[in-house]
């Protein structure tokens, strides 16, 4: 099961991340640029899934941005016991993912693709090209 340490290990060995608190809680960036962070349920955040009848995950979550809404759903949509949402990222290109049901090495490719979506293009070529050599 991954755990918080997991995900800052994955996304600090990728290249110009940085860390820092966002809302009092780790964010991983690259070049300023968000892409993955610790999220914890808040009071409403909890009224709210208690209101549309969905469960309320206990364990550890991140926030991972992803490409476009489509990509939300889908994810959702393929196991929404991993994947969830709130009605605060509503319209967001953000997904909540419980670290205690990710697979570890999906969890490590979800936080590569979130860090090719912020990265500026000529980082991510540089990282795509050497990854393939």
């Amino acid at each position: 099961m991954p755990t918080l340490e997991d995900v800052r290990r994955i996304a600090a060995a990728l290249p110009a991340v940085t860390e820092r608190p966002a809302w009092g809680q780790p964010m991983w960036r690259v070049k300023d640029r968000g892409f993955v962070w610790e999220r914890p349920l808040g009071k409403k955040d909890v009224a709210d899934l208690e209101s549309l009848g969905q469960d309320v995950p206990d364990g550890e979550l991140i926030g991972l941005r992803v490409a476009d809404e489509a990509d939300k759903q889908a994810l959702i949509a393929s196991d929404p016991d991993v994947f969830l949402t709130i009605p605060h990222l509503d319209g967001y290109s953000a997904v909540l993912v419980r670290l205690d049901r990710v697979d570890p090495i999906e969890l490590d490719e979800l936080i590569v693709e979130a860090w090719l979506l912020r990265a500026p293009k000529r980082l991510a070529a540089d990282f795509l090209a050497a990854r393939a050599d």
